[in-house]
């Protein structure tokens, strides 16, 4: 079974970017698919990012054009690139794999200042 820990959260000012990186315990080539998720206080949480095993990519409207997921299967990461970041996007950010069981990350802390 897959295990997943994110790494990368900060604070950063808005306008700013930042970088979520996700390192798997073994290989991700055969995973469905992996994404991005987060939970804003009193929210509840919702997809950022999706990228499939063949390379498809997916993103909420609200971050579409500004952040960008990539995959390395040789490092096994799932990386989450963000940028012109903006107060809204204040939230916990999970990494998750599709695989015969749903794989979450612990969270990593994202803080938008104004």
């Amino acid at each position: 079974q897959v295990q997943l820990v994110e790494s990368g959260g900060g604070l950063v000012q808005a306008g700013g970017s930042l970088r979520l990186s996700c390192a798997a315990s073994r290989s991700i080539f055969s995973v469905a698919a992996m994404g991005w998720y987060r939970q804003a206080p009193g929210k509840q949480r919702e997809l950022v990012a999706t990228i499939t095993s063949g390379g498809t990519t997916n993103y909420a409207t609200s971050v579409k054009g500004r952040f960008t997921i990539s995959r390395d299967s040789a490092k096994n990461t799932v990386n989450l690139q963000m940028t012109s970041l903006k107060p809204d996007d204040t939230a916990v950010y999970y990494c998750k794999a599709w695989t015969t069981y749903d794989v979450w990350g612990q969270g990593t802390q994202v803080t938008v200042s104004s």
